[in-house]
């Protein structure tokens, strides 16, 4: 299967060290930098993902034309993702964000980033590549993290593409233009996200209030995840379904929302109904959170974290 993946590009940087006092300066800890790392984020990491899973992989985004652009597409493509999509905009730097870890404690985090939308001339750069990729895949996800690209003529463009080409179309959402993607297969914000954004408690328990808030979004089926409660999921054709949690282990919840959107978009790709998907993606979720930091999961591990958990409820 061949999954697009349309929006916004990090990378990220973890600086790790060690600390044994506070500065004289301010109250503040001393890390004594003992390593750096890097790791593609955003839709990238999404990215990621989808090709660990086993298909392959464009992206559509954007990046500045600095080192950190470079660094980006480099990691991009040594994964084996398409990078002919992403477009380099002069003058706007590439979204970094700076973790800074002391023996597992996240002491605090830098972020360099120009959050604005993208200059109305590169849009329509972005939506003809978006045409031409959308050609050649068998399915779409949409990555929003408020950075500039899903403006609204690139979401409804998007979103178009995909539905018109007969692709299922799977959204992860951010507050900012929550409710612009209408027509979606997917669209999957978590808790806080969709409460935020309907001004409503959220009653995840509740068939009858999923379906209101799915048919106010116009989407096809409402994916609605809940950390450490597992999911929710009201679909116009397949009702209700509520999909419990089967983590036995949380090390670090990073990352796990993007590992549902790939797992989701991969499964609808290959013919697997929205609640196959869903369960699919809850098992995948349950072996990232197991890991430390942002990491991608494979086919396998899904297989015996299904099995594992089977065999816990026959006992």
């Amino acid at each position: 299967m061949r999954i697009l993946v349309v929006g916004d590009l990090m990378l990220d940087r973890y600086i790790i060290g060690s600390v044994d006092r506070i500065s004289p300066e301010a109250p503040v800890p001393v890390v004594r930098v003992e390593g750096e790392s890097l790791a593609v984020g955003g839709a990238g990491n999404v990215a990621a993902n989808i090709v660990a899973l086993g298909s392959s992989c464009e992206v559509v985004g954007c990046v500045g034309d600095d080192p950190e652009g470079g660094l980006l597409l480099s990691r991009l493509r040594e994964m084996g993702v398409g990078t002919d999509g992403i477009v380099t905009v002069p003058g706007r730097p590439t979204t970094v964000k700076t973790r800074i870890m002391a023996r597992h404690q996240h002491v605090t985090r830098v972020d360099r980033e120009d959050s604005s939308d993208i200059p109305a001339d590169w849009v329509e750069a972005l939506l003809a590549q978006v045409r031409e990729k959308a050609a050649e895949a068998h399915g779409m996800a949409l990555e929003d993290y408020n950075k500039g690209v899903l403006v609204r003529p690139v979401i409804q463009g998007a979103v178009e593409m995909g539905l018109s080409g007969g692709l299922p179309v799977v959204v992860d959402p951010k507050r900012l233009r929550f409710f612009e993607y209408r027509g979606a297969t997917v669209f999957k914000p978590n808790a806080r996200e969709l409460e935020d954004a309907v001004g409503d408690r959220i009653r995840a328990e509740d068939p009858e209030w999923m379906e209101s808030v799915r048919v106010r979004l116009e989407v096809e089926n409402l994916l609605l995840t809940l950390g450490e409660r597992g999911m929710a999921l009201q679909s116009a054709t397949e009702g209700y379904l509520r999909v419990p949690t089967v983590a036995r282990d949380v090390y670090d919840v990073s990352g796990a929302g993007d590992t549902v959107t790939a797992v989701m978009s991969v499964g609808l790709a290959v013919g697997a109904s929205s609640l196959e998907a869903a369960v699919l993606a809850n098992h995948a979720a349950a072996v990232e959170v197991g890991k430390a930091g942002v990491a991608t999961v494979s086919p396998g591990e899904i297989l015996r974290q299904q099995k594992a958990f089977s065999h816990e409820d026959d006992r």
